[in-house]
């Protein structure tokens, strides 16, 4: 896999930083930080959040209560080298940034500590307040909080929020027994069913898809942690972060480049799935086609029903189209379109969400059919990163050329005719090279969730791609059906 550094032109002081940890998953990392930043921009205050880890859906929370972009940092996917110019271009302008962890403090990929929370917190330099359910513990607090601060001596452990705290004696009670280890309660949150968010089976439910309640929801976490945190010494913990200089990525390669494209104006236009079926696509993915040259065109596949106009690339990101599979199989004007844009062997990348929208049914509903496949959602989950390498040229990738992604779906895809018909696999999954995915024209369509910034030429491909055969207006959806 090509690493690009992606530097800015100039290196920039790491903003004041603080990860928020858990000692595991379900403890309310979410809550804390999802709160602790509302708090702080209830203060006044431009603050930057970040999720360690692949999540798609935390960051949106984090955008609601920060009024910034949803940001990942993932040293699995993007390389460690990255994480603190990928941290200091989320964070320019930002006067304070709460990094929230995954899973516990030290689960990484596989048994090692890459991507781990400890890993992204030691590529920062960034002080940890680490996450604990209070439920059912009083003194052995201590012992459990100690044994992570011991862990890793090159992990900074600067506080303690406990979360489902009982009363304001449990409070105590729990301060008293870490004032040993010099660690301070930084604050408590009691037990309140009310601050749950609801979830179904790959997490929470989306911000895109109950916006309203999203923001109340969150307005409610900011006064709760600030009630229940010592916001004052929670920054001048995130204040306590070394003094450390870093150059930005940034998605512009050469500063020439931003020059070229201003006196070129509008670039090709990339229809991007969004709405609420199509809401995982990385930030910085985006920035990239856009220093390509490129001008996103969104859409929402559950109520347009065209591609936008003079679409020359079409880009699904990931998402719940099995939540939304009626409203995108009634929607059969949009789903003639994208049959239609991609016959005519238009460029079109599809991942994970998008790869089931592309099927010919998904749980027995007609979707575009533009893949001789048949998706159904199932009960087994797929989780986890993958190292691959492209088992066929296309539009993005040579043969043989690598990526790291993620998978996370419940969801099965099965070509009844097996991979003929023009239809190939994207990629060969290490270490048994499993065919995955599909290349069938211009079609690049996987499970496989990948973040471009150490593979910046795939967004260059697309564009260039995008380049050779720009749509001059509408599709006429008159010509495909889709779905039959």
């Amino acid at each position: 896999m090509t690493r690009a550094a992606g530097s800015g032109a100039g290196a920039a002081s790491l903003v004041a930083r603080v990860v928020v940890a858990g000692t595991a998953s379900g403890v309310g990392k979410t809550t804390v930080a999802t709160g602790l930043m509302a708090a702080l921009a209830a203060r006044g205050l431009d603050v930057a959040g970040f999720k360690v880890g692949p999540d798609f859906i935390d960051p949106g929370y984090h955008a609601a209560a920060t009024g910034r972009p949803p940001r990942n940092l993932d040293a699995f996917l993007s390389g460690p080298e990255l994480i603190a110019p990928l941290f200091a271009h989320g964070s320019a302008g930002a006067d304070v940034a709460v990094v929230e962890g995954v899973m516990g403090l030290f689960d990484g990929a596989a048994s090692a500590e890459l991507a781990s929370t400890a890993h992204v917190a030691k590529l920062l330099d960034a002080p940890v307040v680490l996450v604990v359910d209070a439920r059912g513990l009083g003194r052995s607090v201590a012992a459990m909080v100690g044994g992570y601060a011991a862990f890793d001596p090159h992990v900074r452990l600067a506080g303690v929020i406990a979360n489902r705290v009982g009363s304001q004696r449990h409070t105590e009670l729990l301060a008293a027994a870490l004032a040993p280890l010099g660690l301070p309660l930084l604050g408590a949150i009691p037990r309140d069913d009310r601050l749950r968010t609801p979830s179904r089976h790959l997490g929470l439910v989306p911000v895109a898809e109950r916006p309203a309640e999203a923001r109340r929801t969150v307005t409610d976490l900011g006064a709760r942690l600030a009630a229940g945190v010592d916001l004052d010494a929670l920054l001048a913990v995130a204040r306590s972060a070394p003094l450390r200089r870093v150059g930005p990525w940034s998605p512009w390669q050469p500063s020439r480049d931003r020059d070229r494209a201003a006196a070129e104006g509008p670039g090709v236009r990339v229809a991007v799935a969004g709405g609420p079926a199509f809401t995982f696509v990385y930030r910085e993915n985006l920035e990239l086609l856009e220093a390509a040259g490129a001008t996103l065109a969104p859409f929402d596949p559950t109520a347009d029903e065209r591609l936008p106009d003079g679409s020359a690339a079409l880009y699904l990101g990931g998402g719940f189209p099995e939540v939304y599979a009626s409203a995108l199989a009634g929607n059969e004007p949009l789903r003639a379109d994208v049959a239609r844009f991609a016959a005519g062997g238009r460029p079109v990348l599809a991942e994970c969400g998008g790869l089931l929208y592309l099927c010919r049914r998904l749980d027995g509903q007609p979707m575009c059919g533009v893949l001789d496949a048949e998706a159904a959602l199932g009960d087994r989950l797929t989780l986890g990163y993958r190292e691959a390498a492209a088992a066929t040229t296309s539009r993005l990738w040579d043969v043989g050329a690598r990526a790291r992604g993620h998978e996370f779906h419940h969801s099965t895809v099965t070509p009844p005719s097996g991979r003929g018909g023009g239809q190939a696999a994207a990629w060969r999954l290490d270490p048994d090279g499993v065919p995955e995915g599909f290349v069938a024209g211009g079609v690049h369509a996987s499970y496989l969730h990948t973040h471009w910034a150490a593979t910046p030429e795939v967004a260059r491909r697309l564009v260039a791609a995008a380049s050779g055969g720009a749509a001059g207006g509408r599709t006429d959806r008159r010509d495909v059906r889709a779905g039959a």
